[in-house]
């Protein structure tokens, strides 16, 4: 069966950072094959590869990169996530699923909840107790304020790893 392309918001080096230690002491080492990102679409079919590798680099150009901010802990049952806010990146994710519309799977028609997933499949015990430790090594992260998503990221799915396909980072002046 055809794997799908999954698209991703990049993180700033400095965040990416911190959530890349946080995976790596958190996350199960035989299942972390990711870097830290914010999932924005889960699935896009292959068929469309060519569509979005046109698209995605005219949405980037046209858009100053979204802004985000570190909100706190989401609890992931069985993971655990860092929460972010991020209503502009919502806004561009509203735009490039409705050029998309008629494409998208199930999962990607709805709003996601934008997070940087650090710890998954794990037990529910595990999840709290990193949760309950989690507000001061987010603290200075909230108190930084806002932040730049540098780039929109094409996936191609690959069952453990992904294979990057294309980064388009944000070049243009029209805020979402």
């Amino acid at each position: 069966m055809p794997q799908p392309f999954i698209l991703t918001a990049a993180l700033p080096p400095d965040l990416a950072g911190f959530a890349e230690g946080l995976r790596r002491a958190h996350y199960p080492a035989d299942k972390n094959h990711l870097h830290a990102h914010v999932t924005l679409f889960h699935a896009f079919a292959p068929s469309l590869v060519e569509e979005l590798r046109d698209f995605l680099p005219r949405i980037a150009a046209a858009f100053a990169a979204p802004e985000g901010m570190v909100k706190g802990v989401m609890d992931l049952g069985k993971g655990t996530a860092i929460a972010l806010e991020a209503p502009q990146l919502l806004r561009l994710r509203a735009i490039i699923a409705e050029h998309f519309h008629g494409s998208l799977t199930q999962q990607d028609l709805h709003e996601p909840r934008p997070h940087i997933t650090i710890q998954n499949k794990v037990t529910k015990d595990e999840a709290r107790a990193l949760q309950a430790s989690l507000g001061p090594v987010l603290a200075p992260w909230i108190a930084k304020g806002r932040f730049a998503f540098p780039a929109l990221e094409l996936w191609h799915y690959r069952g453990g790893p992904w294979e990057r396909v294309k980064t388009c980072a944000f070049r243009g002046r029209e805020r979402l």
